[in-house]
């Protein structure tokens, strides 16, 4: 999953802190941050693992693999993004982007400076929010791209995501109950 579901799938403010940290603290560093920031971080990564081995998932994956190869779990992620985005109603994800915003800003002083940098952009731009729009995935679609070492930038990948969208969306609907299901019984054990 992308921003949107990881910070759709965190309970506390501090959760959502430590699901945007995952992707940019060193393992190691993991445990330099008070216990409810450690929660959303562990709750981040079963969220991954509970996705990647989900078999919707690994059939959405099929649909991006002839194309972009071992990338296509990061298209899988975005698209989940724009279909769960598109599943709560318009105040709801308008709220919950100007909420995410808010607590990243609080806790601003325990992010890394890259951190920092991407909800600078992210909050700019209204990423979370926009991830509802065909541009707003398409742009997102393109920063997989122009991250990716291994892949040309000017790939059809967002031509393959809207070619697919029906297809995409079943494997949704399919697998989200499922994982939010899986992230309230993660937060149950904390």
């Amino acid at each position: 999953m992308n921003y949107l579901a990881h910070s759709y799938l965190a309970f506390t403010d501090e959760q959502i802190v430590g699901q945007f940290l995952e992707d940019v603290i060193p393992n190691r560093d993991r445990f330099s941050f008070p216990e409810k920031i450690q929660q959303g971080i562990t709750l981040h990564r079963e969220i991954d693992t509970f996705t990647d081995a989900h078999p919707e998932i690994s059939e959405a994956k099929k649909i991006f693999s002839p194309l972009v190869r071992l990338y296509a779990g990061a298209f899988v992620d975005v698209s989940m993004d724009y279909f769960l985005a598109n599943s709560l109603a318009d105040e709801v994800l308008k709220n919950h982007a100007e909420r995410v915003y808010r607590v990243l800003r609080k806790y601003q002083e325990m992010l890394p400076e890259k951190l920092i940098r991407m909800v600078d952009g992210m909050e700019k731009d209204n990423w979370l929010y926009n991830y509802k729009e065909d541009w707003g995935i398409k742009y997102s679609m393109q920063n997989v791209l122009n991250k990716a070492k291994y892949l040309e930038k000017d790939l059809p990948v967002f031509e393959l995501f809207l070619a697919n969208k029906p297809q995409l969306q079943k494997h949704f609907d399919r697998f989200f109950p499922d994982l939010f299901e899986y992230a309230q019984k993660v937060n149950s054990e904390f």
